[in-house]
Protein backbone atom coordinates (compact mmCIF):
# COMPACT_ATOMS: atom_id res chain seq x y z
CA UNK A 1 0.00 0.00 0.00
CA UNK A 2 1.21 3.53 -0.70
CA UNK A 3 0.40 5.89 1.93
CA UNK A 4 0.54 9.97 1.33
CA UNK A 5 2.26 12.41 3.67
CA UNK A 6 1.86 16.34 3.26
CA UNK A 7 2.75 19.10 5.50
CA UNK A 8 -0.12 21.22 7.07
CA UNK A 9 0.82 24.34 4.43
CA UNK A 10 -1.56 22.11 1.55
CA UNK A 11 -4.62 23.54 3.74
CA UNK A 12 -6.92 20.77 2.99
CA UNK A 13 -10.11 20.35 4.63
CA UNK A 14 -10.39 17.62 6.95
CA UNK A 15 -13.40 16.06 5.55
CA UNK A 16 -11.00 15.77 2.32
CA UNK A 17 -7.76 14.55 4.95
CA UNK A 18 -10.55 11.68 5.80
CA UNK A 19 -12.44 11.26 2.40
CA UNK A 20 -8.49 10.50 0.49
CA UNK A 21 -6.59 8.88 3.63
CA UNK A 22 -4.37 11.35 3.81
CA UNK A 23 -1.99 12.26 6.73
CA UNK A 24 -0.89 15.81 7.33
CA UNK A 25 2.23 16.95 9.63
CA UNK A 26 2.06 20.48 11.11
CA UNK A 27 4.35 23.71 10.43
CA UNK A 28 5.17 25.42 13.40
CA UNK A 29 3.77 29.13 13.88
CA UNK A 30 5.50 31.43 16.70
CA UNK A 31 3.57 34.03 18.63
CA UNK A 32 6.34 35.73 20.31
CA UNK A 33 8.05 33.05 22.40
CA UNK A 34 5.29 31.30 21.93
CA UNK A 35 5.47 27.68 19.51
CA UNK A 36 1.92 26.40 18.40
CA UNK A 37 1.37 23.63 15.58
CA UNK A 38 -0.19 24.76 12.48
CA UNK A 39 -4.40 23.45 12.75
CA UNK A 40 -3.73 21.49 15.82
CA UNK A 41 -3.16 23.90 18.22
CA UNK A 42 -4.44 27.66 17.24
CA UNK A 43 -6.38 28.94 14.30
CA UNK A 44 -5.70 31.92 11.49
CA UNK A 45 -8.39 34.20 14.05
CA UNK A 46 -6.03 33.89 16.90
CA UNK A 47 -2.91 34.86 14.49
CA UNK A 48 -4.88 37.78 13.54
CA UNK A 49 -5.74 38.67 16.89
CA UNK A 50 -2.07 38.94 18.40
CA UNK A 51 -0.84 40.20 14.97
CA UNK A 52 -2.60 43.20 15.18
CA UNK A 53 -2.24 43.80 19.30
CA UNK A 54 1.76 42.89 18.54
CA UNK A 55 2.09 44.76 15.44
CA UNK A 56 3.79 41.65 13.94
CA UNK A 57 3.91 39.00 11.39
CA UNK A 58 4.09 35.53 13.00
CA UNK A 59 7.13 33.63 12.13
CA UNK A 60 6.43 30.27 10.74
CA UNK A 61 9.43 27.34 10.89
CA UNK A 62 9.46 24.05 9.30
CA UNK A 63 8.00 20.53 10.75
CA UNK A 64 9.46 18.88 13.21
CA UNK A 65 11.70 16.35 12.97
CA UNK A 66 10.40 14.71 15.58
CA UNK A 67 7.22 14.53 14.31
CA UNK A 68 8.02 13.17 11.01
CA UNK A 69 9.84 10.34 12.67
CA UNK A 70 6.53 9.69 14.74
CA UNK A 71 3.92 9.76 11.43
CA UNK A 72 6.79 7.80 9.22
CA UNK A 73 7.91 4.73 11.24
CA UNK A 74 4.41 2.96 11.88
CA UNK A 75 3.31 2.85 8.25
CA UNK A 76 6.74 1.81 7.30
CA UNK A 77 6.53 -0.83 10.02
CA UNK A 78 3.17 -1.96 8.06
CA UNK A 79 5.64 -2.42 4.64
CA UNK A 80 3.83 0.99 3.17
CA UNK A 81 5.69 3.12 0.91
CA UNK A 82 5.27 6.83 1.30
CA UNK A 83 4.90 9.81 -1.13
CA UNK A 84 5.33 12.83 0.72
CA UNK A 85 4.75 16.03 0.13
CA UNK A 86 6.07 19.78 0.85
CA UNK A 87 5.02 23.19 0.23
CA UNK A 88 7.77 24.78 -2.43
CA UNK A 89 11.90 24.58 -0.96
CA UNK A 90 12.02 28.10 -1.71
CA UNK A 91 9.68 28.47 1.12
CA UNK A 92 10.34 26.66 3.71
CA UNK A 93 13.07 23.86 4.90
CA UNK A 94 10.23 20.98 5.19
CA UNK A 95 11.41 19.55 2.62
CA UNK A 96 14.72 18.87 4.10
CA UNK A 97 13.31 17.50 7.62
CA UNK A 98 11.50 15.24 5.45
CA UNK A 99 14.59 13.95 3.66
CA UNK A 100 16.66 13.54 6.78
CA UNK A 101 13.64 11.54 8.44
CA UNK A 102 13.90 9.52 5.33
CA UNK A 103 17.65 8.70 5.53
CA UNK A 104 17.57 8.25 9.86
CA UNK A 105 14.64 5.46 8.70
CA UNK A 106 17.05 4.08 6.28
CA UNK A 107 13.88 4.41 3.86
CA UNK A 108 15.04 5.39 0.78
CA UNK A 109 13.69 2.88 -1.16
CA UNK A 110 10.60 3.02 0.03
CA UNK A 111 9.63 6.63 0.91
CA UNK A 112 9.89 9.83 -2.10
CA UNK A 113 9.45 12.85 -1.38
CA UNK A 114 7.84 15.72 -3.30
CA UNK A 115 8.97 19.24 -3.36
CA UNK A 116 5.61 20.68 -4.80
CA UNK A 117 6.70 24.03 -6.13
CA UNK A 118 4.30 25.70 -4.56
CA UNK A 119 1.92 26.45 -1.45
CA UNK A 120 -1.86 26.03 -0.20
CA UNK A 121 -4.47 24.16 -2.19
CA UNK A 122 -1.91 24.27 -5.05
CA UNK A 123 -0.26 21.45 -3.35
CA UNK A 124 -3.41 20.08 -2.41
CA UNK A 125 -4.41 19.51 -5.57
CA UNK A 126 -1.18 17.52 -6.35
CA UNK A 127 -1.92 15.98 -2.86
CA UNK A 128 -5.27 14.59 -4.01
CA UNK A 129 -4.14 13.44 -7.27
CA UNK A 130 -1.71 11.25 -5.55
CA UNK A 131 -4.42 9.81 -3.09
CA UNK A 132 -6.43 8.94 -5.40
CA UNK A 133 -3.49 6.85 -7.98
CA UNK A 134 -2.96 5.64 -4.21
CA UNK A 135 -6.41 4.22 -3.55
CA UNK A 136 -6.87 3.18 -7.18
CA UNK A 137 -3.13 0.79 -6.34
CA UNK A 138 -1.07 2.77 -8.19
CA UNK A 139 2.90 2.12 -7.65
CA UNK A 140 4.94 4.57 -5.54
CA UNK A 141 6.62 5.27 -8.86
CA UNK A 142 3.38 5.85 -11.01
CA UNK A 143 2.35 7.88 -8.74
CA UNK A 144 5.68 10.29 -8.35
CA UNK A 145 5.71 9.89 -12.30
CA UNK A 146 2.09 11.53 -12.69
CA UNK A 147 2.93 13.82 -10.20
CA UNK A 148 5.73 15.40 -11.79
CA UNK A 149 4.06 15.96 -14.88
CA UNK A 150 1.36 17.79 -13.39
CA UNK A 151 3.40 19.82 -11.27
CA UNK A 152 4.30 22.35 -13.97
CA UNK A 153 0.17 22.67 -14.66
CA UNK A 154 -0.83 23.40 -11.22
CA UNK A 155 -2.37 27.15 -11.33
CA UNK A 156 -2.08 28.88 -8.07
CA UNK A 157 -3.10 32.69 -7.78
CA UNK A 158 -4.89 34.55 -5.07
CA UNK A 159 -5.87 38.72 -4.35
CA UNK A 160 -5.08 40.27 -1.26
CA UNK A 161 -6.97 42.36 0.44
CA UNK A 162 -4.58 43.91 2.77
CA UNK A 163 -0.80 44.07 2.20
CA UNK A 164 -0.07 44.84 5.85
CA UNK A 165 1.01 40.95 6.63
CA UNK A 166 2.71 40.83 3.84
CA UNK A 167 5.10 44.07 5.46
CA UNK A 168 5.06 43.00 8.31
CA UNK A 169 6.54 39.87 7.03
CA UNK A 170 9.04 41.58 5.60
CA UNK A 171 7.46 40.71 2.13
CA UNK A 172 6.88 44.21 0.72
CA UNK A 173 8.16 47.36 1.86
CA UNK A 174 6.42 49.70 3.72
CA UNK A 175 6.50 52.54 1.00
CA UNK A 176 4.74 49.88 -1.00
CA UNK A 177 2.39 48.66 1.49
CA UNK A 178 0.97 52.47 2.06
CA UNK A 179 0.46 53.61 -1.69
CA UNK A 180 -1.15 50.25 -2.01
CA UNK A 181 -3.66 51.39 0.88
CA UNK A 182 -4.08 54.64 -0.03
CA UNK A 183 -4.85 53.62 -3.44
CA UNK A 184 -6.81 50.67 -2.34
CA UNK A 185 -5.06 48.11 -4.42
CA UNK A 186 -4.83 44.53 -4.36
CA UNK A 187 -2.45 42.65 -6.24
CA UNK A 188 -3.02 39.02 -7.53
CA UNK A 189 -0.45 36.79 -6.46
CA UNK A 190 0.75 33.99 -8.78
CA UNK A 191 2.89 30.85 -7.73
CA UNK A 192 5.64 30.08 -10.69
CA UNK A 193 8.29 27.96 -10.29
CA UNK A 194 8.41 27.51 -6.98
CA UNK A 195 8.11 31.32 -5.83
CA UNK A 196 5.31 34.58 -5.40
CA UNK A 197 4.99 37.32 -7.49
CA UNK A 198 3.02 40.03 -8.61
CA UNK A 199 0.74 39.51 -11.52
CA UNK A 200 -1.56 42.02 -11.41
CA UNK A 201 -3.02 45.18 -9.52
CA UNK A 202 -6.76 45.54 -8.67
CA UNK A 203 -7.93 48.82 -7.45
CA UNK A 204 -11.74 49.60 -5.57
CA UNK A 205 -12.97 47.40 -2.90
CA UNK A 206 -12.29 43.92 -2.36
CA UNK A 207 -15.66 42.22 -3.36
CA UNK A 208 -15.38 43.70 -6.69
CA UNK A 209 -11.70 43.00 -6.96
CA UNK A 210 -12.62 39.41 -6.15
CA UNK A 211 -15.17 38.59 -8.72
CA UNK A 212 -13.03 40.66 -11.43
CA UNK A 213 -10.59 38.29 -10.73
CA UNK A 214 -12.32 35.06 -10.83
CA UNK A 215 -13.66 36.39 -13.75
CA UNK A 216 -10.02 37.50 -15.71
CA UNK A 217 -9.08 33.64 -15.00
CA UNK A 218 -12.25 32.55 -17.45
CA UNK A 219 -10.14 31.25 -20.14
CA UNK A 220 -7.62 29.43 -18.56
CA UNK A 221 -10.51 27.98 -16.07
CA UNK A 222 -12.09 26.65 -19.82
CA UNK A 223 -8.83 24.75 -20.30
CA UNK A 224 -8.98 22.91 -17.16
CA UNK A 225 -8.54 19.69 -15.61
CA UNK A 226 -12.74 19.28 -14.78
CA UNK A 227 -12.20 16.65 -11.49
CA UNK A 228 -11.83 19.95 -9.35
CA UNK A 229 -11.34 23.42 -8.60
CA UNK A 230 -10.60 25.29 -5.55
CA UNK A 231 -11.74 28.49 -3.39
CA UNK A 232 -9.04 28.54 -0.63
CA UNK A 233 -9.59 32.05 1.63
CA UNK A 234 -7.90 33.54 4.46
CA UNK A 235 -11.19 34.16 6.65
CA UNK A 236 -12.33 36.22 3.42
CA UNK A 237 -16.74 37.59 3.59
CA UNK A 238 -19.01 34.55 3.54
CA UNK A 239 -20.65 36.43 0.54
CA UNK A 240 -17.53 37.29 -1.42
CA UNK A 241 -17.42 33.17 -0.65
CA UNK A 242 -20.61 33.00 -2.60
CA UNK A 243 -20.29 34.84 -5.38
CA UNK A 244 -17.10 33.44 -6.69
CA UNK A 245 -18.93 29.71 -6.30
CA UNK A 246 -21.56 30.82 -8.27
CA UNK A 247 -19.44 32.03 -10.76
CA UNK A 248 -17.52 29.30 -10.93
CA UNK A 249 -20.74 26.76 -11.06
CA UNK A 250 -22.05 28.99 -13.66
CA UNK A 251 -19.26 28.02 -15.84
CA UNK A 252 -20.28 24.20 -16.02
CA UNK A 253 -16.84 23.00 -16.33
CA UNK A 254 -16.16 21.16 -12.60
CA UNK A 255 -17.22 18.30 -11.60
CA UNK A 256 -16.55 19.54 -8.17
CA UNK A 257 -15.81 22.99 -6.52
CA UNK A 258 -14.26 22.70 -3.02
CA UNK A 259 -14.35 25.59 -0.57
CA UNK A 260 -11.38 25.74 1.87
CA UNK A 261 -10.37 27.67 4.78
CA UNK A 262 -6.41 27.99 4.75
CA UNK A 263 -4.56 27.46 7.42
CA UNK A 264 -2.35 29.53 10.13
CA UNK A 265 0.86 29.52 8.31
CA UNK A 266 -0.50 30.69 5.12
CA UNK A 267 -2.68 33.08 6.24
CA UNK A 268 -0.27 34.57 8.34
CA UNK A 269 1.95 36.17 5.73
CA UNK A 270 -0.93 36.69 3.01
CA UNK A 271 -3.72 38.29 5.89
CA UNK A 272 -7.16 37.92 6.42
CA UNK A 273 -9.47 38.36 3.05
CA UNK A 274 -7.48 36.79 0.98
CA UNK A 275 -9.39 34.43 -1.57
CA UNK A 276 -7.81 32.19 -4.55
CA UNK A 277 -9.08 29.80 -7.33
CA UNK A 278 -6.45 27.26 -7.77
CA UNK A 279 -6.44 24.30 -10.57
CA UNK A 280 -5.04 21.91 -12.84
CA UNK A 281 -4.92 22.88 -16.12
CA UNK A 282 -4.88 20.54 -19.19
Amino acid sequence: MVRIISDSTCDLSEELVKRYNITLIPLHIMLGDKEYRDRVEISPEEIYEWSDANNQTPKTSATSLEDTLEMMKPMLDADDEIVMFTISESMSTTANVFRLAVEELEAEDKVSVIDSANLSTGIGLLVIEAAIMALEGKSRREICAQIEAYKPKVRASFVIDTLTYLRRGGRCSSVAALAGGLLKLHPQIVVKDGAMGVAKKYRGRIAQVTMNYAKDLEAELKTAKKDRVFITHSCAQEEVIKEVYSYLESLHIFDEILITKAGGVISSHCGPGTLGVLFISE
